[in-house]
């Protein structure tokens, strides 16, 4: 796998999310009618600001508050700014679980789902969702350390990291590498990575090389285990079907 910066300077929205308990409550054909409301709404703000991509990942473990990760591209800050105050509106929205970032990609991969074309029309019907068990998704969240930077890389131990990274990706067959900077760092993380691997064996290895110190002394990193969600039928909403 080739990891390199993209070219493009799209904002990007990280979403972590998950339902409320209250969602549970809805009847059966309230939860379809919001739905499709949801997924009508947000395939509309797609088409007027041109999403780029949309990808979703499921937790293997849910956390306290949230169990998928979303990273969603646009062109523009009004695209990110529509997309999350559509998906807050009511109904649906009464009964999600919303904690959003803005960030730019930096590194890695432009996924196959950039678009090129506008979506020209909505699925007749949201499809049973699954996540895709064909590989396995780390997804990292990090920052360096206050007073790394006064370190000398030789020390900190930089290129060992680096190499042992990149063996574990020759040896494990890595599928992708994508990073995401905040445009406004949090005080336990500043970067978002998307690591993934065709089997657990592979990630076990990428989350032990990358934790080995002495470069792991200088960065704070909270790790979570996941799989891409739905990936073929989010990736239609950034494309002609």
């Amino acid at each position: 796998m080739t990891v390199r910066t993209s070219e493009g300077n799209g904002v990007v929205v990280l979403y972590l999310g998950g339902r409320l308990s209250s969602w549970d409550g809805l009847t059966v054909k309230e939860q379809d009618d919001y739905s499709r409301e949801h997924v009508d709404l947000m395939l509309s703000v797609a088409r007027e600001h041109g999403l780029r991509s949309l990808e979703g990942f499921k937790l293997l473990t849910p956390a306290e508050d949230w169990i998928r990760f979303w990273a969603i591209e646009f062109p523009t800050f009004e695209g990110a700014e529509a997309w999350i105050a559509a998906e807050m509106e009511p109904p649906y929205g009464r009964h999600g679980y919303y904690e959003y970032y803005l960030a730019r990609r930096e590194r890695g991969d432009v996924p196959e789902a950039l678009a090129t074309t506008p979506i020209t029309r909505a699925p007749a019907q949201v499809p049973h969702l699954e996540a895709d068990t064909g590989s396995i998704v780390v997804i990292a969240f990090d920052r360096w350390l206050p007073g790394s930077d006064m370190v000398p890389a030789a020390e900190r131990g930089d290129r060992e990291h680096d190499e042992a990274l990149s063996a574990v990706e020759r040896e494990h067959g890595m599928l992708r590498l994508d990073m995401y900077r905040l445009v406004a760092p949090q005080s336990d993380w500043h970067r978002a990575w998307v690591v993934e691997f065709p089997v657990l064996a592979g990630a076990e290895a990428w989350i032990e090389a990358d934790s080995r110190p002495p470069n792991s002394r200088y960065r704070s990193r909270t790790y979570y285990l996941a799989r891409k969600w739905a990936p073929e039928y989010f990736a239609s909403w950034v494309r002609e079907h």
